[in-house]
């Protein structure tokens, strides 16, 4: 069985599965569609896999997608990221609010970040490997990404040097003059 915790933007949940270890190492479910819908109370369809590889100090995001927004269950299979979830929903009591937790090859947690959130995360290890599955096919044309060091925002982001960033995350608008959702 898996354990879930509602982050401190409670759509935002925390997932921890159950590890079996020996002397060979350890084995775990990385997803089961009836064990999540039932620990998460929610049936998901993922239809894309994603894997990120980036060298320390590199951050990505924030990204989301404005039409048929993408759900997406994050895990880190080599390195450590510090991986945020910033709630862009109107309609929300926490809109522009954020959270963030350590993910890790080592701890082997997961994020499920529900759609009307914007992601991104930042590299503490040397590198990482970050693999993620999303609810919804990327469109390039609805991609739209949101500054990661928006005042507004206020992300304490544990950053030990400057961060490599892409050229699309560096012109990213700030929440005020960004597109979000209803």
């Amino acid at each position: 069985m898996i354990k879930v915790t509602p982050s401190a933007l409670p759509e935002v949940l925390l997932i921890e599965p159950r590890l079996f270890h020996d002397e060979r190492g350890f084995f775990f479910e990385s997803w089961n569609a009836q064990v999540f819908a039932q620990a998460c109370a929610m049936p998901l369809n993922f239809v894309q896999d994603n894997h990120s590889h980036s060298v320390q100090h590199v951050l990505r995001g924030l990204h989301y997608q404005v039409v048929k927004p993408q759900g997406k269950l994050v895990r880190v299979v080599s390195g450590r990221i510090f991986d945020v979830a910033v709630d862009l929903r109107r309609s929300s009591a926490r809109f522009g609010q954020w959270c963030g937790v350590e993910l890790s090859a080592d701890n082997a947690q997961q994020l499920w970040i529900p759609p009307g959130f914007a992601h991104g995360f930042l590299v503490l290890s040397t590198h990482a490997d970050v693999l993620y599955k999303t609810t919804e096919y990327w469109i390039p044309e609805h991609d739209r990404c949101l500054a990661w060091n928006d005042p507004q925002l206020n992300i304490a982001w544990p950053l030990s040097a400057a961060p490599l960033l892409s050229s699309k995350d560096a012109k990213a608008p700030l929440l005020a003059q960004a597109e979000t959702f209803a």
